[in-house]
């Protein structure tokens, strides 16, 4: 770029292009290509917040300690958006480990993540492919990708997994995407009050689900998570809520996304799709490969409570930092040609879950029903493709499409 064009490149124009614009929401690439080239570390003009773009610095802020989450004070009395309105307040007992600072954090993290070991996701396959059978007969070859399969198979298995019963699974989908568009920084107030009437009727209804697996445990999660103990630490009735609450909606929508963005890129590179159907072994590198290309979740943030150096800028204590995940997987830093996707890469140290004591609890269960359904779909269809245009969910965090009609054969 000349130093002409350079000096007409807009960054906050380009952020807001990226949290509002549908056509940069669908392909966000190029405008996170001139952030992370142009402007990698950027003060907006709300001063206070700070965007990350490049990887070496993005992965530096996601792990480095002084750099959390606001403090429980902060969110009762409501945090600014990216626009500069006032967010909601958030009373103390309804954060989640995900909006938690050490030492609370780890204790209550190291309770929670014994549902999530990896002898326990493994014995999910057997059931995520069964899910993933039953979609796809249902299908039959035709239909909207979403609705038929990278919808129901995350909410079929993360219900499973939690003990919601399966004629329960339809009345809290809705709530689910209620309640998952209010992390959003462009939520506007009615999305905002939808979310917290969606929060509240899911508290409820798993409260009622805690107090019978109290009486009569089960296999599942709220069971290990009502019995875990760590020396005689356990958790509490309101930490079992909140937790179980944060990971029954964090596995429906991310997971649904990256097997639709799955599906896409390896219709829209055919080469790819041979080379994946002629080596089996690709699969858990192809997976991978998604996350890092065409990530789910765009955007990870952190407070930062101590004055710190990144990249040649000082960060104040009390300023914010949001993470461009699509743009620090696309480092060409880190990663050769880093706009193609190649699933023979040996280089997949991304950050599409995150870094630091934040990394998802749920990445090996997600990774595992992307593989499952990659082979699932390879065993089934020679010939993949997209019918139209995909119908796109106005939103840049959890990105992905609202629905995809397909034909495969």
């Amino acid at each position: 770029m000349s130093t002409a064009a350079l000096s007409d490149f807009d960054p906050d124009a380009t952020l807001i292009s990226l949290l509002t614009d549908r056509a940069a929401i669908a392909d966000p690439y190029p405008r996170l290509r001139s952030m992370r080239e142009h402007a990698p570390i950027h003060q907006t003009a709300l001063g206070k917040t700070w965007v990350v773009s490049r990887y070496d610095e993005a992965r530096a802020v996601l792990r480095d300690p002084r750099c959390g989450n606001p403090t429980p004070e902060m969110f009762e009395e409501g945090r600014a958006g990216l626009d500069g309105s006032r967010r909601r307040p958030r009373a103390r007992e309804s954060l989640s480990i995900l909006q938690l600072n050490p030492p609370d954090h780890g204790r209550i993290r190291g309770l929670v993540a014994r549902a999530f070991t990896p002898r326990r996701v493994e014995q999910l396959r057997p059931e995520i492919e069964a899910i993933a059978d039953r979609l796809l007969d249902a299908m039959g070859g035709t239909g909207d990708l979403v609705d038929g399969l990278a919808f129901p198979l995350p909410a079929n298995v993360i219900s499973a997994l939690v003990g919601v019963p399966e004629r329960d699974r339809q009345f809290l989908r809705p709530l689910i995407g209620d309640l998952t568009v209010g992390i959003e920084p462009t939520a506007s107030d009615d999305e905002i009050a939808r979310a917290d009437a969606a929060g509240a009727t899911m508290r409820e209804y798993l409260a009622d689900l805690i107090a019978a697996r109290r009486a009569d445990p089960g296999d599942d999660l709220l069971s290990v998570l009502i019995h875990a103990n760590d020396d005689g630490d356990q958790l509490t009735e309101n930490e079992i809520l909140v937790n179980t609450l944060l990971i029954y909606a964090a596995g429906f929508e991310t997971t649904t996304h990256l097997i639709g963005n799955m599906f896409r890129a390896f219709v829209a590179n055919p080469a790819q799709l041979d080379r994946v159907r002629a080596d089996r072994s690709l699969v858990p590198g192809a997976v991978e490969e998604v996350l890092r290309y065409d990530p789910p979740v765009q955007l990870d943030g952190r407070y930062v409570h101590e004055t710190i150096a990144i990249g040649g800028h000082t960060l104040a204590q009390g300023d914010s930092v949001i993470t461009l995940i699509g743009a620090v997987n696309r480092d060409p830093a880190h990663f050769e040609q880093p706009d193609d996707f190649d699933i023979g890469r040996t280089n997949t140290q991304v950050l599409s879950f995150g870094s630091g004591i934040h990394f998802c609890l749920g990445a090996a269960l997600a990774r595992l029903e992307g593989q499952v359904v990659l082979g699932k779909l390879l065993d089934r269809h020679e010939t993949w493709e997209i019918v139209g245009e995909p119908t796109w969910r106005p939103r840049i965090t959890l990105r992905g499409v609202e629905s995809m009609q397909v034909a495969l054969s």
